[in-house]
């Protein structure tokens, strides 16, 4: 298996994480999901992986996640942008401590920008790609294809690629690096074909 031997670390979150962290699993890495502690998981994608419960609203929980970041080659962060600096568990800190490591961080918005810390779905982030308004009829409403095109492929199958040639990157320099994958840019360079082909007579009605 491609992965086998490469440590990740998941921690809990909702649809392109856990993806992400499936993908990387279905081809040999060790994945551990760190969940809430007393939380029902209600993460479907969990084949192939391992799960601890840490809790990081205490000082004990962050030390914990601290020390299996230094051991591991990969973290896959879902939060908010600035949730993991309050905690000192951001990049600065935990590659200064595993310059190894490739932090990967999954958002909606990306880490900067005006959009940055809002909240969001799916339809957002399309609608702000750009992509939704071309999936449909034309006159019609948008008919958007479920969560599968921003959530799971602008998401977590883009950040699983960029975790992949990460490592590849490492291989040659040693180092790790942020990882900075947005659901927004994600599905925007997923309609690369969409956008680029508007004047070559394919789309017509």
């Amino acid at each position: 298996m491609a992965l086998k031997g490469v440590k990740v670390l998941e921690l809990a979150g909702l649809a392109p994480a856990p993806f992400c962290g499936m993908v990387l699993a279905d081809f040999g890495a060790t994945v551990v999901r760190v969940d809430r502690p007393q939380e029902h998981s209600l993460d479907t994608m969990a084949r192939g992986k391992r799960s601890i419960a840490v809790n990081l609203k205490e000082k004990k929980g962050i030390e914990v996640l601290r020390r299996l970041c230094k051991s591991a080659d990969v973290l896959i962060e879902p939060y908010r942008p600035g949730v993991m600096e309050k905690m000192g568990l951001g990049p600065g800190d935990l590659l200064r401590e595993n310059e190894r490591l490739v932090y990967a961080r999954l958002t909606g918005f990306g880490q900067k920008g005006p959009y940055a810390l809002m909240a969001g779905h799916d339809i957002n982030y399309l609608a702000v790609s750009g992509i939704l308004s071309m999936l449909g009829r034309h006159g019609e409403k948008p008919t958007p294809p479920i969560n599968l095109l921003a959530d799971f492929a602008g998401g977590g199958l883009m950040c699983a690629l960029g975790i992949a040639m990460a490592l590849l990157e490492r291989a040659q320099s040693g180092n790790g690096q942020v990882v900075d994958a947005s659901m927004v840019r994600g599905a925007a360079y997923l309609g690369t074909f969409l956008k680029t082909s508007q004047g070559i007579g394919l789309w017509t009605g």
